[in-house]
């Protein structure tokens, strides 16, 4: 049952009320400085033994958020229909980066390449890969609805395309943002229209294309023994996880207080990117973790809602786009701090807007600012159409 249902007549009033756009940017942004604080703090000392400069990762942390917010900027004043119109483009790009970094081009870290250096910073194409392809596949969701709902080739279409680049992001490996394009490609869909059952066999093949990976590489294996029993192994394969819950169990309800976490002292590895979740756990305890969701449930939703408001607009690309990119986002927040917490397997997925990561940021403030054109648009068009209405009113009177 929607909300304008449930609630009361008043509080219905108060919910429609309610405009999306400026609780999308201020929970952005919170995030985005709550980003900037605990980078800050999660970073020193690391930055301090590795780089010679305590604010090395901060300062760059705060030059990204800068870029990001232009670029967000920039997304704002792009037309939806440009996104509509280019989306051969996108998927040529999108497809292009995951196949450059394989070449020599690529830079390979911890065993895994993703990055291709430009420079004073690297490019994680996997961040431009999930933006082109959610582009393309909802451009194709519109153009082909008919035969996406009716037919078997419409539906398996999208999935080639998805398998296309599941496989390059796997040779990286990848894995934590193949199990996050595939899955919010997949809601997209199934948000069109698609009927449930057409996914049940897909469901099945990938669960055991997952086992299959998971089984065929050693350190896949060890991340999900590891995830099941962390402590048998807690100075080995389970040690981050360990040295993560740790952190949350310092925590306890209001934290440490910012600056004192222990864990960040070269325990807990990764602290100021893939783990930035505990450190917050730490040191705001439980009170700052659940802020911290909430923020993320409040932009998820405010995304939803964006979407849902497009349709209900006759806005089928902005409405699927942004479904889409909701998910994006949603999706990396929930299995960021579902690893953080142990309660899935170890992936190397940043918090989107908090950690730090150059691709990551820039990548979500332009989701975020193609959200917030979306609702613009939608805006300009009931605005139109009532000035439309009225004009015929005026018309009419006057004869």
């Amino acid at each position: 049952m929607s909300a304008e249902l449930s609630a009361t007549p008043a509080q219905a009033k108060w919910l429609s009320e309610v405009q999306p756009l400026p609780v999308l940017i201020l929970s952005s942004v919170a995030l985005l400085i709550i980003g900037v604080v605990m980078i800050s703090s999660a970073s020193m000392d690391i930055a301090a033994a590795t780089m010679g400069n305590s604010y090395h990762y901060v300062i760059r942390q705060l030059v990204f958020a800068v870029l990001g917010c232009v670029l967000a900027l920039v997304a704002v004043n792009v037309p939806i229909a440009w996104w509509e119109r280019s989306g051969w483009l996108l998927l040529g790009v999108g497809l292009l980066v995951l196949v450059l970094v394989l070449t020599p081009l690529g830079r390979t870290v911890n065993g895994s390449t993703r990055w291709i250096p430009f420079g004073l910073f690297n490019v994680q194409v996997s961040e431009v890969a999930k933006l082109c392809l959610i582009a393309y596949l909802a451009g194709y969701v519109v153009r082909r609805r008919d035969e996406l709902l009716n037919t078997w080739a419409g539906f398996l279409k999208p999935l080639a395309v998805l398998g296309v680049a599941s496989a390059l992001l796997v040779i990286q490996p990848d894995f934590g943002a193949t199990v996050v394009l595939v899955t919010a490609a997949a809601g997209m869909i199934f948000l069109s229209g698609v009927r449930l059952s057409r996914f049940v066999p897909l469901i099945g093949i990938l669960v055991g294309i997952g086992a299959v990976l998971i089984v065929t590489q050693p350190y896949r294996l060890k991340r999900v023994v590891s995830y099941l029993d962390p402590w048998k192994d807690q100075f080995d394969t389970g040690y981050q996880l360990t040295q993560s819950l740790i952190a949350f169990g310092r925590g306890e309800w209001s934290g440490v207080g910012l600056g004192n976490s222990i864990q960040k002292l070269f325990f807990l590895p990764e602290a100021h990117t893939d783990f930035i979740f505990a450190i917050i756990a730490e040191e705001f305890g439980l009170l700052g973790s659940l802020f911290v969701l909430g923020l993320f449930t409040v932009l998820v939703v405010t995304g939803f809602v964006i979407a849902r408001r497009a349709e209900k607009a006759d806005m089928p690309f902005a409405a699927c786009f942004s479904y889409g990119i909701t998910l994006l986002i949603g999706l990396q927040a929930g299995i960021n701090m579902a690893v953080s917490t142990g309660l899935l397997p170890t992936k190397g997925l940043t918090l989107p807007l908090v950690s730090y990561g150059g691709s990551s940021l820039l990548v979500s403030c332009v989701l975020i600012g193609i959200l917030a054109r979306v609702e613009m648009e939608k805006l300009d068009k009931e605005k139109q159409n009532a000035e439309q209405t009225g004009s015929r009113r005026k018309k009419r009177g006057a004869v």
